[in-house]
């Protein structure tokens, strides 16, 4: 079977999650014996049930309803079609889309974890968690992350003394260590899989840079979205998110985001802060054949730094373009985007310590994580009037515009955001598209493109990059 035939699928039932409770404070597990291999056969029908009694209670399971509006019809006002389809014809209507999911209690407030693809949607969401006592409650997001994959929800109303999971360090977890994954798989109700690690740090399927997912191989199936992966101590390990598959069903190999990048979000929730990535002021690149042949490496790990950026903290920390990162803080790092998850773990303010290839010798290298430049409020514009792009928000580019969007350019005019219903969004303009002219006039800051849509023109055309394309649009004006 080749690899094409496989499907990525975030296993979510029309955009399901599996909620999984956790304590809001770091836990050092005690383990009173070295971890053993069953000793006998008697011991190989010991059972789980302690440990579902203990977890169960405090995984979700979320429901969520969309208000969505949809597009009137440009012919609506044509007496021709009113005539023959009504006079509602052409007139915005409304649809409800409903998704399932799971989620995780964290702590006895009702804060709740899951996925952000679960609860993600463009109208108006209302949202209701369904405890495994049967107690239902409505539940709002109070900090969600695309890239990362992870939404955090709050519980309205209750006690305050929710049944919750206690964190457990991902970085202590190894192949073959045994696992349970809890969730409401195709809405059917709460089910348990056992199961082992297949493997840690697995990055080849992440859509963001800091994305490395923990493998197993219990059965996840769609609706187990946002679910508990814990341990045999019942704490939290992960949260399941998706699975790969040729029919849609479970084929055990499933991945779970790792409870030491999920605690993040759930501490800064709970404190009503928001997660920021470290910026380093570099750009790191996997390490190829190619790299490690040109280097004089003969292995194939760790990341590349291609390039630096002026005044920042990786230039000033003393790194080099060609050096390869291979450790942080001491932990092996396969590639660029498990140095990203290294650094957004350790966290803003502290100070992350590199071992880096130069020349082939090892370097020490003390890395302080600081956030990334932000733009000022004369660096970004609501773009509006007669024009192709009236709708869109634009930004100079900075590096924490570069960094919410995946963006690799360090200057010029990018879209930070479209407005629904506008003429920018039912031109094709996206978040992302950097701007490189309007009318034939080269656009490097948001006053020049604020200038150029300001001019009347017969035909506007606007080219804007769109990842390695740039794409040409003409409109009458």
């Amino acid at each position: 079977m080749t690899k094409k035939n496989w499907l990525l699928i975030f296993v979510t039932a029309a955009a399901t999650s599996v909620l999984t409770p956790l304590i809001l404070r770091s836990v050092t597990p005690t383990y009173a014996q070295e971890k053993v291999a069953p000793p006998s056969r008697q011991a190989i029908q010991y059972s789980y049930a302690p440990i579902v009694r203990k977890v169960a209670p405090a995984v979700v399971n979320v429901y969520v309803r969309t208000h969505v509006q949809t597009m009137a019809s440009p012919f609506g006002n044509d007496p021709w079609f009113r005539r023959f389809f009504g006079d509602a014809f052409g007139q915005p209507s409304e649809r409800v889309m409903s998704s399932l999911g799971s989620g995780v209690i964290v702590n006895p407030e009702g804060l709740i974890v899951t996925n952000n693809h679960v609860v993600k949607g463009r109208g108006e969401t209302e949202i209701r968690v369904a405890l495994s006592d049967r107690r239902e409650y409505d539940a709002k997001v109070i900090s969600k992350d695309e890239k990362a994959d992870i939404a955090v929800l709050k519980i309205e109303g209750g006690d305050g003394k929710f049944p919750y999971l206690q964190f457990d360090d991902s970085d202590r977890l190894e192949v073959g260590d045994l696992v349970l994954a809890i969730g409401n798989p195709f809405g059917v109700g709460q089910t348990v899989t056992s199961g082992i690690v297949s493997a840690l740090s697995r990055s080849e399927m992440a859509e963001s840079d800091s994305q490395v997912f923990i493998q197993t191989d219990a059965a996840i199936n769609p609706g187990n979205s946002g679910g508990a992966l814990v341990d045999m101590s019942g704490r939290l390990v992960g949260i399941n998110t998706m699975i790969y598959s040729q029919s849609g069903g479970s084929v055990g190999i499933g991945f779970a985001i790792p409870s030491n990048l999920v605690r993040v979000y759930a501490e800064s929730a709970a404190h009503g802060r928001k997660v920021e990535r470290p910026w380093i002021g570099a750009k790191l690149e996997a390490m190829s054949h190619d790299f490690a042949e040109g280097l004089g490496l003969n292995r194939i790990s760790g990341a590349v730094v291609t390039r630096l950026y002026n005044k920042g903290p990786a230039v000033d920390a003393g790194l080099r373009e060609g050096d390869v990162i291979t450790h942080v803080d001491g932990v092996e790092v396969a590639d660029a985007r498990a140095v990203y998850y290294r650094l957004a773990t350790k966290g803003i303010g502290q100070t992350a310590h590199l071992t880096v290839i130069r020349k082939n010798q090892p370097v020490d290298i003390s890395l302080p994580l600081i956030a990334a430049p932000k733009p000022g409020k004369n660096d970004v514009r609501n773009l509006s009037g007669n024009n192709p792009l009236a709708g869109a928000r634009i930004s100079n580019i900075f590096p924490s515009v570069a960094d919410e969007l995946g963006i690799d350019e360090m200057k010029g005019v990018v879209i930070t955001s479209v407005r629904d219903g506008s003429v920018a969004q039912s031109l094709g303009f996206q978040p992302g598209d950097i701007i490189v002219s309007i009318s034939g006039q080269k656009i490097e800051n948001v006053v020049q493109a604020e200038r150029a849509v300001g001019q009347r023109q017969r035909t506007w055309q606007v080219a804007v990059k769109r990842g390695n394309r740039v794409l040409q649009l003409q409109v009458p004006g």
